[in-house]
């Protein structure tokens, strides 16, 4: 696991939305520290360490630290609830769960593709098809994992990757246990995608075509036969 983010803050007097755009102005983002055996309390966070955090991709579900002044250390937390502005795409809210090695959560892992290069399905041009970019867990607070690991260095065109080759580090287990489900597949290239449809439409045709000589000379017969039968 990567070392966590320590974030500093403030206790955060002005509140509602009036208090959280004033805090904004002041550069600043309000925030709720909650859970625990203490209470929910309002607090605002310098913005260019939530901002940095955002932009890197560290402001999910996973164990950071928040600095308060007044307490003795740095408690443990997690984001719980980030708020992004519509059109700035920038955190304006964002509230941090208190957590200890008791806390499990359901979290989303990313998961990270590697040894690509080794495939032979992609060497021969074929297109890594990513179904699941996450995997659904429960894991205790103080250990979720940065990200899984999916080796595709052996498959070929056709094959897929389950999440049964995901190596669960102790103490994290799969919400989904039902049923082995795919994370990843080789697909065939553009190209021969497209050969295999003509080949398909064509046959098709050809079918028709045989059903259609075979209905034509079903009702030439039929129509002999009636001819006969005058006669």
């Amino acid at each position: 696991m990567a070392e966590a983010d320590v974030f500093h803050c403030e206790p955060r007097a002005a509140t509602g939305t009036g208090g959280a755009r004033k805090t904004r102005r002041e550069g600043w983002i309000p925030g709720v520290l909650y859970g625990g055996d203490d209470g929910p309390v309002a607090i605002q966070l310098k913005a260019n360490e939530i901002n940095n955090a955002y932009l890197r991709g560290r402001l999910r579900p996973q164990l950071a630290k928040i600095d308060v002044p007044g307490e003795d250390g740095q408690q443990p937390v997690i984001p719980r609830d980030v708020q992004i502005h519509p059109v700035k795409g920038m955190p304006v809210h964002v509230d941090f769960l208190r957590v200890d090695d008791k806390t499990r959560l359901d979290v989303e892992v990313p998961v990270r593709f590697i040894n690509e290069e080794d495939s032979p399905g992609l060497k021969r041009g074929g297109v890594l098809n990513v179904v699941r970019h996450a995997i659904d867990v429960y894991a205790p607070a103080t250990a979720i994992p940065d990200h899984f690991d999916v080796d595709v260095g052996a498959l070929d065109i056709g094959d897929a990757a389950h999440v049964s080759v995901i190596t669960l580090p102790d103490g994290v287990t799969l919400v989904t246990t039902d049923r082995d489900y795919t994370v990843a597949t080789i697909a065939a290239p553009s190209s021969v995608r497209s050969a295999e449809d003509e080949a398909e439409e064509a046959e098709a045709v050809a079918e028709d075509a045989e059903g259609e000589a075979a209905e034509g000379d079903a009702e030439g017969e039929a129509a002999e036969g009636d001819d006969a039968g005058k006669e």
